[in-house]
């Protein structure tokens, strides 16, 4: 049976999207969540017209994802549920299969944005990757941003 889980968040409302689905299945299983935030490297920039270059603050970076993490972790643990959080850096789909793999995951569980057609040739799939390169079971949920935004007007209305 499954011992932890590895779900990965970028930030957006359509990643969390997972939590509450992590919520149901994690207590009667008694499974620990591995939360993963993936930090895809910023190539410097320089100003046109000027000397100056832009460099990624990669301390400050990964401080705001703790940040961000912590939370999350907290609202799992305040409902029984053990919870850890993790901080990578580098191509999201790489990192999301190696930290699995590293911490020993039975399971990843993560939202799909929807995209079809020329958005997901553009921007790609980091969903579709993970499933396509993970040596574990992927549960992947499908989720826009129209259905977080009617499911949070649920919420409220209640």
């Amino acid at each position: 049976m499954y011992r932890l889980a590895v779900v990965p968040l970028d930030g957006s409302p359509v990643a969390e999207a997972i939590i509450p689905f992590v919520l149901e299945i994690a207590g009667p299983l008694d499974l620990e969540i591995a939360l993963v935030r993936v930090l895809q490297p910023v190539p410097p920039q320089v100003i046109e017209g000027s000397r100056h270059v832009v460099v990624e603050d990669v301390e400050a970076r990964q401080l705001d994802a703790q940040e961000y993490l912590a939370p999350l972790a907290a609202e799992l643990r305040a409902k029984g549920i053990r919870a850890q959080t993790h901080v990578r850096r580098g191509d999201p789909t790489a990192e999301i299969v190696g930290c699995a793999r590293e911490i020993g995951a039975d399971l990843i569980a993560m939202t799909t944005h929807g995209r079809s057609g020329l958005g997901r040739l553009v921007f790609g799939s980091v969903a579709e990757a993970v499933l396509r390169h993970s040596h574990l079971p992927v549960f992947l949920m499908r989720m826009t941003e129209a259905e977080v935004e009617r499911r949070a007007g649920r919420e409220v209305a209640r």
